[in-house]
């Protein structure tokens, strides 16, 4: 694993090492008010990132999505928006290029 120089770096407890986000599903309207099925919910609902004291992280709130293809949109967003810097591994750098395409015009 290549290391990260120049950038500072601190103690971790065993839990904050890890950095959390969460998709919550709703599951209102689809029974009466006050029951559920077990196991169903709508394809839509909000995701939050969890508080964690060492990355300096807290939450603010939920940004929804409105279908599974929208998850993927929304994440990176809550991510972006706490300043979280996602670092590609091994399988990822493929899809990754230094050399930039220039026009030849």
């Amino acid at each position: 694993m290549a290391k990260i120089v120049d950038i500072e770096s601190r103690e971790a407890k065993q839990g904050e090492r890890m950095i959390e986000v969460r998709l919550r599903f709703w599951t209102n309207d689809i029974v009466p008010k006050g029951r559920i099925v077990p196991k169903h919910a709508w394809a839509s609902g909000v995701v939050r990132i969890a508080s964690n004291k060492s990355h300096g992280i807290a939450p603010s709130n939920p940004r929804p999505f409105n279908s599974l293809l929208d998850v993927g949109a929304v994440i990176e967003k809550v991510l972006i928006d706490h300043g979280v810097v996602l670092h590609p591994d091994r399988k990822m750098q493929k899809y990754f290029s230094i050399n930039t395409i220039r026009d030849s015009n």
